[in-house]
């Protein structure tokens, strides 16, 4: 038994110290904002739906009117990413169920109210699978950038708007970007397959 006390003395230091190193970061961002960006950063944030759509459908119904089923196999990746993403986050969301920064902490300054945990954020989930997805069935650098510029900046505005600790956009960072991934080299894996006759 004493053995166990000496580890959970460490990790329990080690979550706090995570924790107020959390909070310190979303309130260094939020409470020195420039609140004449507020508007940018809420339509930053309110792109992210629209453009999780519009990017699979677009190269999809380019692969069909072109009759290209390369770019047709794309868009249904594409469409597969944001749907695995949009599963694990929902679920983790209600999983950990964690309380938005701005109930939790009455210093953050939250510009908008959302009605869903915080933990991991949605919107840069959204954004880091629409990013990434894209960038990988089109890995030319004028896709690449200004999707990760995007993304990046939909995960700063979660913070910015105070909606989110650093954490959360983090997690939904590495979800968005690894459920694209998963879904990339499993249709690679599926194209390698040799075909029934």
């Amino acid at each position: 038994m004493k053995y166990l006390i000496l580890p959970f003395i460490f990790f329990t230091t080690t979550l706090l110290k995570a924790q107020n190193a959390d909070i310190n970061l979303l309130k260094s961002i939020n409470q020195n904002r420039n609140k004449n960006l507020d508007n940018t950063f809420i339509a930053l944030s309110n792109s992210v739906a629209p453009a999780s759509a519009i990017v699979p459908l677009s190269v999809l119904g380019t692969g069909i009117i072109m009759h290209d089923s390369t770019i047709k196999n794309k868009g249904i990746v594409i469409g597969a990413s944001v749907a695995l993403t949009l599963g694990v986050t929902a679920g983790l969301k209600y999983g950990v169920n964690r309380t938005r920064p701005y109930d939790t902490y009455t210093t953050i300054d939250n510009v908008v109210h959302e009605g869903t945990p915080s933990f991991p954020s949605g919107h840069t989930s959204m954004a880091f699978s629409t990013a990434t997805s894209l960038s990988l069935a089109f890995p030319k650098w004028y896709v690449i950038a200004p999707s990760y510029l995007w993304a990046c900046s939909v995960g700063y505005s979660r913070m910015d708007l105070g909606v989110h600790y650093p954490s959360d956009v983090l997690a939904g960072a590495v979800i968005g970007a690894g459920s694209s991934y998963l879904c990339y080299k499993a249709n690679k894996w599926l194209q390698k397959r040799p075909r029934k006759k």
